[in-house]
């Protein structure tokens, strides 16, 4: 671990590159980036976006939205950075593709919060990193780790290409689920999570669906009208119970920040009250500390398997796993990234 401090960041990377900075899509990603290529005294020449994309006429920050190839014949060989999320084959086959000619990064900046997971974030808080890692329960966490932080610093994709796992290795190997589980499943967008659950848990006992966003909830509820012993909720989770506002604009995106509709936000104990709760997963966009304050009775209770999300924030690798590990310091600890770039889609689990 030691060995992370000494590598510089991709942001002094490319302040002493040569080489033209361009940026690969348009949207909230990029605009975030632009944000710390301010910060950082760092100028970029152009923007373009994938093939199929309709660009006529579109400008982004002053830019027009151009193609590759475009960008290519006017300044020849770029360093790219990547300003967007995908865990789609075809998008992660692209970035490969254009790895093999240009220079190619895709900055880890927080999808919540404003600390920026650079190489003075991780030195100042190296301790808390470190005694996570000492906590991992094999050595594919213990790489996986080592490889996030490595991203997170570097913007260099290859290190999530090398940690790969498959979402049924986390199950199969790590969960093991079986009969008369009571899943919480926090975040449970249109279903998909209680489906993939159904996979390695036929024979379940209870499943708990919360969904705070409200077209997404009626999808929800469509996708899951014929799964028997469901309860779907549409609530917020948060570490107390009250009515709040949430952003709710029917994405996975959608979340409790600069909120524009009422809701109820409800603790994991209010949502379980005396009932058992055996698994749980928490995908809820950089609330999963709020859940954890709030599922003090559950967990200290019940000591449920826990898949949770540790990539909104950039404390999330060292908060989660010590209010994990304050409620109960007998749980095993795992990680795991399944494919995505950035470090999205990367996990712990708790067993």
């Amino acid at each position: 671990m030691e060995n992370l401090l000494k590598n510089p960041d991709l942001w002094e990377n490319l302040k002493a590159s040569r080489l033209p900075v361009v940026l690969y899509g348009i949207g909230n990603g990029a605009d975030k980036i632009i944000k710390v290529l301010a910060d950082k005294g760092i100028s970029f020449v152009g923007v373009f976006s994938s093939d199929s994309f309709e660009r006529k006429g579109k400008t982004f920050h002053g830019f027009p939205v151009l193609t590759l190839g475009a960008l290519e014949e006017k300044y020849g060989k770029l360093t790219v950075l990547m300003c967007f999320g995908s865990s789609r084959p075809e998008v992660i086959g692209n970035v490969k593709k254009i790895k093999q000619k240009h220079i190619l990064f895709a900055p880890d900046v927080p999808v919540y919060g404003d600390i920026l997971f650079d190489r003075a974030f991780f030195k100042s808080t190296y301790k808390r990193h470190e005694a996570v890692y000492d906590m991992l329960a094999d050595e594919t966490s213990k790489k996986t780790f080592k490889n996030i932080v490595n991203f997170k610093i570097s913007g260099d994709t290859d290190y999530l290409f090398d940690c790969e796992t498959s979402l049924e290795n986390a199950f199969t190997d790590i969960l093991k689920l079986g009969e008369n589980e009571v899943y919480l499943d926090l975040g449970a967008y249109r279903g998909d999570t209680v489906l993939e659950f159904l996979k390695y848990a036929p024979a379940y006992k209870k499943i708990y669906a919360v969904e705070p966003d409200n077209k997404t909830f009626l999808k929800l509820k469509e996708t899951t009208k014929d799964i028997r012993n469901i309860e779907c909720i549409n609530a917020c989770v948060s570490n107390e119970s009250r009515v709040g506002t949430f952003s709710m604009n029917g994405s996975r995106g959608s979340n409790n920040s600069r909120g524009n509709m009422a809701v109820a936000y409800l603790t994991a104990d209010d949502i379980i009250k005396d009932n058992r709760v055996t698994y749980i997963k928490a995908d809820i966009e950089g609330a999963e500390c709020d859940f954890l304050e709030g599922a003090g009775n559950i967990i200290k209770t019940n000591k449920p398997k826990m898949m949770i999300s540790c990539y909104h924030r950039s404390d999330d690798l060292f908060k989660i796993p010590e209010a994990v590990m304050k409620l109960r310091s007998d749980y095993k600890i795992y990680m795991r990234h399944f494919p995505s770039v950035p470090a999205w889609d990367t996990v712990y689990l708790f067993v």
